[in-house]
């Protein structure tokens, strides 16, 4: 049977998990994720462990933080002044908010902490610094068709 490979384009159902087992995305009453392995689409640890899976294969891997979204970077936990939010928001803890990085790119960020005068603002991913689990179903694989090419 057909194994996944690098250059494979694929459909997995899929159920994602947290080490203490809460749930953070499944596929679940969706169409199957539909992704080309190796190209950088979904993160490294996923792309891995779809690799060498035949069609009606289930599987669990487990995806180390540094395969996933990578480790907590202290950079992106900021303060951020109370006065600079609008005067007729409520502030609460873990509101999730977007910022403009001045370059007009928004950056979704999540509120920590709140002190007198600041907010503490986290924009690392949400991910970041969590090992992962995933149930995976791979549905198809799609493998690229190779091509003749002749010259007359």
């Amino acid at each position: 049977m057909e194994q996944v490979k690098n250059g494979d384009t694929i459909k997995v159902h899929y159920h994602g998990k947290l080490t203490n087992g809460e749930t953070f995305d499944s596929s679940n009453g969706r169409q199957p994720l539909e992704f080309k392995v190796g190209s950088g689409m979904v993160i490294k640890g996923f792309d891995t462990g779809v690799t060498g899976m035949q069609v009606g294969e289930k599987k669990t891997i487990h995806i180390p933080a540094n395969e996933a979204y990578g480790a907590k970077n202290e950079e992106m936990i900021m303060d951020f002044p109370k006065e600079k939010f609008p005067a007729d928001m409520t502030i609460e803890l873990g509101m999730q908010l977007m910022m403009n990085n001045g370059s007009g790119q928004q950056i979704p960020v999540k509120i920590i902490e709140i002190k007198e005068d600041v907010v503490i603002l986290d924009a690392n991913h949400h991910l970041a610094g969590e090992d992962l689990i995933f149930d995976l179903e791979l549905v198809s694989i799609d493998a690229p068709k190779s091509k003749i090419i002749t010259s007359f």
